[in-house]
Protein backbone atom coordinates (compact mmCIF):
# COMPACT_ATOMS: atom_id res chain seq x y z
CA UNK A 1 0.00 0.00 0.00
CA UNK A 2 1.30 3.64 -0.95
CA UNK A 3 0.17 7.00 -0.73
CA UNK A 4 0.35 9.73 -3.72
CA UNK A 5 1.55 13.35 -2.97
CA UNK A 6 -0.40 15.72 -2.20
CA UNK A 7 -1.97 13.73 0.69
CA UNK A 8 -5.37 13.68 1.10
CA UNK A 9 -6.76 13.20 4.73
CA UNK A 10 -9.47 10.70 3.20
CA UNK A 11 -7.17 8.56 1.85
CA UNK A 12 -4.66 8.43 4.71
CA UNK A 13 -7.53 7.49 7.30
CA UNK A 14 -8.44 5.05 4.56
CA UNK A 15 -4.63 3.27 4.16
CA UNK A 16 -4.30 3.12 8.44
CA UNK A 17 -8.08 1.31 8.34
CA UNK A 18 -6.71 -0.65 6.19
CA UNK A 19 -3.63 -1.68 7.58
CA UNK A 20 -5.63 -2.02 10.93
CA UNK A 21 -7.94 -4.65 9.96
CA UNK A 22 -5.29 -6.55 8.00
CA UNK A 23 -2.94 -6.62 11.26
CA UNK A 24 -6.65 -7.56 12.81
CA UNK A 25 -7.18 -10.78 10.42
CA UNK A 26 -3.48 -11.96 10.70
CA UNK A 27 -3.85 -12.14 14.32
CA UNK A 28 -7.00 -13.61 13.57
CA UNK A 29 -5.70 -16.32 11.68
CA UNK A 30 -2.83 -17.35 14.08
CA UNK A 31 -5.88 -17.51 16.48
CA UNK A 32 -7.62 -20.22 14.47
CA UNK A 33 -4.23 -21.80 13.61
CA UNK A 34 -4.05 -22.44 17.22
CA UNK A 35 -7.60 -23.49 17.41
CA UNK A 36 -6.44 -25.96 14.71
CA UNK A 37 -3.99 -27.10 16.85
CA UNK A 38 -5.86 -27.91 19.85
CA UNK A 39 -8.52 -29.52 17.93
CA UNK A 40 -5.98 -32.03 16.60
CA UNK A 41 -5.05 -30.50 13.66
CA UNK A 42 -1.72 -29.35 12.10
CA UNK A 43 -0.21 -29.69 8.89
CA UNK A 44 -0.06 -33.61 8.49
CA UNK A 45 -2.33 -34.61 11.17
CA UNK A 46 -6.35 -34.56 11.79
CA UNK A 47 -8.41 -37.36 14.31
CA UNK A 48 -9.45 -39.84 12.88
CA UNK A 49 -9.18 -44.25 12.36
CA UNK A 50 -11.56 -44.83 9.92
CA UNK A 51 -10.58 -45.45 5.86
CA UNK A 52 -13.26 -43.02 4.31
CA UNK A 53 -11.57 -40.21 6.31
CA UNK A 54 -7.50 -41.92 5.36
CA UNK A 55 -9.21 -41.57 1.57
CA UNK A 56 -10.12 -37.73 2.38
CA UNK A 57 -6.72 -37.13 4.21
CA UNK A 58 -4.91 -38.59 1.45
CA UNK A 59 -6.71 -36.20 -1.32
CA UNK A 60 -6.10 -32.91 0.97
CA UNK A 61 -2.47 -33.30 0.36
CA UNK A 62 -2.96 -33.82 -3.55
CA UNK A 63 -5.80 -30.87 -3.74
CA UNK A 64 -3.96 -28.77 -1.39
CA UNK A 65 -0.76 -27.89 -3.75
CA UNK A 66 -3.24 -27.20 -6.83
CA UNK A 67 -4.77 -23.99 -7.89
CA UNK A 68 -8.59 -25.42 -8.24
CA UNK A 69 -11.63 -24.38 -7.02
CA UNK A 70 -12.56 -26.96 -3.67
CA UNK A 71 -16.58 -27.61 -3.00
CA UNK A 72 -16.53 -29.01 0.42
CA UNK A 73 -19.63 -31.05 1.34
CA UNK A 74 -21.04 -32.72 4.06
CA UNK A 75 -23.72 -32.11 6.78
CA UNK A 76 -23.58 -29.32 9.51
CA UNK A 77 -20.79 -30.17 12.45
CA UNK A 78 -18.64 -32.60 10.11
CA UNK A 79 -16.01 -30.10 10.27
CA UNK A 80 -16.10 -28.57 6.66
CA UNK A 81 -14.04 -25.36 7.64
CA UNK A 82 -11.27 -27.10 9.43
CA UNK A 83 -10.68 -29.40 6.48
CA UNK A 84 -10.77 -26.14 4.53
CA UNK A 85 -8.00 -24.68 6.77
CA UNK A 86 -5.74 -27.88 6.60
CA UNK A 87 -5.94 -27.63 2.47
CA UNK A 88 -4.67 -23.83 2.82
CA UNK A 89 -2.69 -24.53 5.80
CA UNK A 90 -0.73 -27.50 3.29
CA UNK A 91 -0.90 -25.18 0.15
CA UNK A 92 1.79 -23.17 -0.73
CA UNK A 93 -0.47 -19.91 0.33
CA UNK A 94 -0.25 -20.69 3.97
CA UNK A 95 1.83 -17.90 5.19
CA UNK A 96 -0.95 -15.50 2.86
CA UNK A 97 -4.61 -14.94 4.98
CA UNK A 98 -7.56 -17.69 4.66
CA UNK A 99 -10.61 -15.79 5.63
CA UNK A 100 -13.95 -17.38 6.03
CA UNK A 101 -17.30 -15.72 5.03
CA UNK A 102 -20.52 -17.26 6.19
CA UNK A 103 -22.71 -16.50 2.87
CA UNK A 104 -26.20 -17.53 4.63
CA UNK A 105 -25.45 -15.25 8.04
CA UNK A 106 -25.54 -11.34 5.98
CA UNK A 107 -28.26 -10.36 3.59
CA UNK A 108 -27.07 -9.68 0.47
CA UNK A 109 -26.45 -6.23 0.64
CA UNK A 110 -23.98 -6.92 3.33
CA UNK A 111 -22.57 -9.99 2.15
CA UNK A 112 -21.67 -7.83 -1.22
CA UNK A 113 -20.02 -4.96 0.67
CA UNK A 114 -18.27 -8.25 2.69
CA UNK A 115 -16.71 -10.05 -0.19
CA UNK A 116 -16.06 -6.96 -2.30
CA UNK A 117 -15.85 -3.87 -0.72
CA UNK A 118 -17.75 -0.88 -1.71
CA UNK A 119 -16.90 2.96 -2.30
CA UNK A 120 -18.23 5.94 0.07
CA UNK A 121 -21.49 7.33 -0.34
CA UNK A 122 -22.47 3.56 -2.43
CA UNK A 123 -25.38 2.98 0.08
CA UNK A 124 -27.04 4.68 2.77
CA UNK A 125 -24.62 4.23 5.59
CA UNK A 126 -21.76 3.91 3.86
CA UNK A 127 -19.56 6.70 5.24
CA UNK A 128 -16.52 5.48 4.56
CA UNK A 129 -14.53 3.49 1.91
CA UNK A 130 -14.61 -0.34 2.71
CA UNK A 131 -11.76 -2.89 1.22
CA UNK A 132 -14.09 -6.12 0.87
CA UNK A 133 -12.78 -10.02 1.72
CA UNK A 134 -11.18 -10.69 -1.87
CA UNK A 135 -9.01 -7.68 -1.29
CA UNK A 136 -7.54 -8.33 1.64
CA UNK A 137 -7.01 -12.37 1.23
CA UNK A 138 -4.67 -11.20 -1.68
CA UNK A 139 -2.36 -14.35 -1.86
CA UNK A 140 -3.98 -16.08 -0.20
CA UNK A 141 -7.48 -18.48 0.35
CA UNK A 142 -11.28 -17.46 0.64
CA UNK A 143 -13.49 -20.11 2.63
CA UNK A 144 -17.46 -19.49 1.62
CA UNK A 145 -19.70 -21.39 3.73
CA UNK A 146 -23.03 -22.01 3.15
CA UNK A 147 -22.46 -21.17 -0.26
CA UNK A 148 -26.01 -22.40 -1.54
CA UNK A 149 -27.56 -19.22 0.14
CA UNK A 150 -26.08 -16.64 -2.40
CA UNK A 151 -28.46 -14.25 -4.06
CA UNK A 152 -28.44 -14.33 -7.59
CA UNK A 153 -26.44 -10.80 -7.93
CA UNK A 154 -23.44 -12.26 -5.80
CA UNK A 155 -23.35 -15.33 -7.61
CA UNK A 156 -22.96 -13.35 -10.74
CA UNK A 157 -20.56 -11.47 -9.12
CA UNK A 158 -18.60 -14.29 -7.66
CA UNK A 159 -18.77 -15.59 -10.90
CA UNK A 160 -17.35 -12.99 -12.85
CA UNK A 161 -14.42 -13.04 -9.67
CA UNK A 162 -13.47 -17.01 -10.50
CA UNK A 163 -13.97 -16.39 -14.54
CA UNK A 164 -11.57 -12.98 -15.00
CA UNK A 165 -9.74 -12.68 -11.42
CA UNK A 166 -11.20 -9.55 -10.69
CA UNK A 167 -13.97 -7.51 -9.24
CA UNK A 168 -15.55 -3.72 -8.31
CA UNK A 169 -16.26 -2.60 -5.53
CA UNK A 170 -20.13 -1.90 -4.39
CA UNK A 171 -20.31 1.58 -6.12
CA UNK A 172 -16.96 1.77 -7.46
CA UNK A 173 -16.59 1.43 -11.15
CA UNK A 174 -12.10 0.65 -10.98
CA UNK A 175 -11.91 -3.04 -11.73
CA UNK A 176 -9.26 -4.55 -9.15
CA UNK A 177 -7.53 -7.70 -9.61
CA UNK A 178 -7.10 -10.03 -6.39
CA UNK A 179 -5.11 -13.58 -6.39
CA UNK A 180 -7.26 -15.05 -4.37
CA UNK A 181 -8.40 -19.28 -3.83
CA UNK A 182 -12.01 -20.30 -3.76
CA UNK A 183 -13.19 -23.18 -1.10
CA UNK A 184 -16.61 -23.41 -0.57
CA UNK A 185 -18.81 -25.16 1.56
CA UNK A 186 -22.41 -26.74 1.47
CA UNK A 187 -24.91 -29.02 3.63
CA UNK A 188 -27.36 -28.68 0.78
CA UNK A 189 -27.29 -30.09 -2.43
CA UNK A 190 -26.39 -27.84 -4.89
CA UNK A 191 -27.36 -29.73 -8.17
CA UNK A 192 -30.82 -30.14 -6.84
CA UNK A 193 -30.72 -26.25 -6.38
CA UNK A 194 -29.14 -25.53 -10.00
CA UNK A 195 -32.00 -28.06 -11.68
CA UNK A 196 -34.56 -25.64 -9.48
CA UNK A 197 -32.73 -22.46 -10.96
CA UNK A 198 -31.76 -20.81 -7.75
CA UNK A 199 -28.30 -21.44 -8.26
CA UNK A 200 -26.55 -21.00 -11.24
CA UNK A 201 -25.08 -24.07 -13.30
CA UNK A 202 -21.77 -22.48 -15.00
CA UNK A 203 -20.95 -21.08 -11.12
CA UNK A 204 -21.58 -25.10 -9.81
CA UNK A 205 -19.59 -25.85 -12.32
CA UNK A 206 -16.81 -23.35 -11.75
CA UNK A 207 -16.74 -23.68 -7.58
CA UNK A 208 -16.97 -27.86 -7.82
CA UNK A 209 -13.41 -28.02 -10.21
CA UNK A 210 -12.70 -30.55 -6.90
CA UNK A 211 -14.76 -31.96 -4.49
CA UNK A 212 -14.82 -33.68 -1.37
CA UNK A 213 -16.87 -34.95 1.05
CA UNK A 214 -16.94 -35.17 4.43
CA UNK A 215 -19.29 -38.64 5.71
CA UNK A 216 -21.40 -37.79 8.68
CA UNK A 217 -19.82 -38.71 12.33
CA UNK A 218 -22.61 -41.77 12.40
CA UNK A 219 -20.97 -43.38 9.05
CA UNK A 220 -17.39 -43.61 10.56
CA UNK A 221 -18.06 -44.95 14.13
CA UNK A 222 -13.93 -45.74 13.89
CA UNK A 223 -13.38 -41.77 14.88
CA UNK A 224 -15.71 -41.90 17.86
CA UNK A 225 -12.77 -42.96 20.52
CA UNK A 226 -9.52 -40.87 19.45
CA UNK A 227 -12.60 -37.97 19.05
CA UNK A 228 -13.66 -38.67 22.81
CA UNK A 229 -10.00 -39.14 24.18
CA UNK A 230 -8.78 -35.78 22.70
CA UNK A 231 -12.21 -34.17 23.70
CA UNK A 232 -11.74 -35.49 27.31
CA UNK A 233 -8.03 -34.38 27.52
CA UNK A 234 -8.83 -30.73 26.23
CA UNK A 235 -11.75 -29.82 27.94
CA UNK A 236 -10.37 -31.86 31.30
CA UNK A 237 -6.85 -29.18 31.06
CA UNK A 238 -8.97 -26.34 30.32
CA UNK A 239 -11.49 -26.74 33.46
CA UNK A 240 -8.80 -28.11 35.78
CA UNK A 241 -10.32 -31.16 36.04
CA UNK A 242 -8.71 -34.30 36.35
CA UNK A 243 -10.62 -37.17 34.39
CA UNK A 244 -8.84 -40.45 33.57
CA UNK A 245 -11.42 -42.51 31.50
CA UNK A 246 -15.12 -43.31 30.42
CA UNK A 247 -16.91 -46.10 31.87
CA UNK A 248 -17.84 -49.16 29.57
CA UNK A 249 -21.50 -48.35 29.97
CA UNK A 250 -20.64 -44.24 29.71
CA UNK A 251 -18.69 -45.62 26.05
CA UNK A 252 -21.19 -48.03 24.67
CA UNK A 253 -23.66 -45.31 24.99
CA UNK A 254 -21.27 -42.84 22.99
CA UNK A 255 -20.62 -45.50 20.24
CA UNK A 256 -24.58 -46.44 19.38
CA UNK A 257 -25.36 -43.07 19.37
CA UNK A 258 -25.52 -41.16 15.46
CA UNK A 259 -25.24 -37.76 16.22
CA UNK A 260 -27.21 -35.80 14.00
CA UNK A 261 -25.00 -33.01 15.14
CA UNK A 262 -21.81 -34.82 14.25
CA UNK A 263 -18.75 -34.00 15.92
CA UNK A 264 -19.88 -30.56 16.85
CA UNK A 265 -21.98 -32.42 19.09
CA UNK A 266 -19.74 -35.16 20.12
CA UNK A 267 -17.43 -32.30 21.24
CA UNK A 268 -20.57 -30.41 23.17
CA UNK A 269 -21.27 -33.60 25.07
CA UNK A 270 -17.88 -34.34 25.75
CA UNK A 271 -17.57 -30.65 27.00
CA UNK A 272 -20.40 -31.01 29.23
CA UNK A 273 -19.72 -34.54 30.59
CA UNK A 274 -16.00 -33.40 32.25
CA UNK A 275 -17.85 -29.78 33.17
CA UNK A 276 -20.43 -31.80 35.66
CA UNK A 277 -18.39 -35.21 36.32
CA UNK A 278 -17.59 -35.65 40.01
CA UNK A 279 -14.92 -37.80 39.90
CA UNK A 280 -12.03 -39.13 37.71
CA UNK A 281 -14.40 -41.75 35.32
CA UNK A 282 -17.56 -39.85 33.17
CA UNK A 283 -20.76 -42.49 33.90
CA UNK A 284 -23.76 -42.68 32.45
CA UNK A 285 -24.74 -39.95 34.57
CA UNK A 286 -22.88 -37.61 32.81
CA UNK A 287 -24.67 -37.77 29.40
CA UNK A 288 -27.62 -36.13 28.29
CA UNK A 289 -29.14 -39.28 26.95
CA UNK A 290 -29.49 -43.06 28.51
CA UNK A 291 -30.11 -44.80 25.68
Amino acid sequence: DYLTKPIELDELNILIDRIAERQSLIRENEILRQELRDKGITTDKIIYNSPKMENLINMTGRVASSRATVLIEGESGTGKELLARLIHNLSPRSEKLMIAVNCGALPESLLESELFGHEKGAFTGATARRIGRFEEADGGTIFLDEIGELSPPVQVKLLRFLQEHEFQRLGGNRTIHSDVRIISATNQDLETKVKEGSFRDDLFYRINVVVMSIPPLRERKEDIPPLIEHFIHHFAVENGKEIEDLSSEAKDLLLKYDYPGNVRELENIIERAVVISRGPVITTADLPFRE
